[in-house]
C-alpha cells in the first residue's frame, strides 16, 4: 500500500536512549542472586561448611538454606525480566551493566562476610579452623570484586559523558 492510500511508508527506528544507572542496577541485582547462588550451592551444599543459620538445628539450617535458595532464585528472574526488557527497548549500557554485575557480586559477599558472619553472627564461613585466615580471603574477594566494579564504573561514566 502506498502513502497515497493512507499508510505511510516506514521509517528508521527511532534512536534508543540508553539507561545507564538501570543498566547498573539491574545487573548488580543479577550480580548479587548469582553470588548468593554460589555461596549457597558451593560453601552450604557441596562443601557442607555452613547453612545460612547455624544457631539452631540442622533441620532449621536446611530450611534456611532452602528460603535463601528461593530468594537467590527470585532475584535472578527478576533481574533477566529486567535485563530483557533494557535489551528489548535497546535501552541496555553494557558498559554499566558489567560495572553493576561485579559491585553485586562484591556487594552480596562483603555484606555476607560483615553482617551475616560478624554482626548477626547468623553462620561463619567453616567451622573448627582458625578464622582469621577464611574471613581475610572471604572480604579480600569481596573487596576485590568491588574495586573491579567501581573502575568499571568510572569508566563507564566517563565513556558515556565523553
Amino acid at each position: 500500500m502506498s502513502e497515497s492510500e493512507g499508510q505511510a511508508l516506514p521509517t528508521s527506528a527511532p534512536k534508543a536512549v540508553l539507561l545507564p544507572g538501570r543498566s547498573l542496577a539491574v545487573c548488580a541485582l543479577i550480580g548479587a542472586a548469582l553470588m548468593a547462588a554460589v555461596d549457597e550451592i558451593v560453601f552450604h551444599q557441596i562443601l557442607a561448611w555452613h547453612h545460612f543459620f547455624d544457631r539452631s538445628t540442622p533441620a532449621v539450617g536446611l530450611v534456611s538454606d532452602g528460603l535463601l535458595h528461593t530468594a537467590e532464585l527470585l532475584g535472578l528472574v527478576a533481574g533477566f525480566v529486567l535485563y530483557a526488557d533494557l535489551r528489548r527497548r535497546r535501552a541496555l549500557a553494557p558498559a554499566h551493566a558489567v560495572a553493576g554485575l561485579f559491585l553485586g557480586l562484591g556487594g552480596f559477599q562483603l555484606f555476607d562476610g560483615i553482617v551475616d558472619h560478624k554482626v548477626l553472627r547468623l553462620h561463619q564461613v567453616r567451622y573448627g579452623v582458625d578464622l582469621l585466615v577464611y574471613d581475610l580471603v572471604w572480604n579480600g574477594v569481596a573487596l576485590a570484586l568491588l574495586a573491579v566494579g567501581a573502575v568499571l564504573a568510572v569508566r563507564a561514566r566517563r565513556q558515556a559523558g565523553s
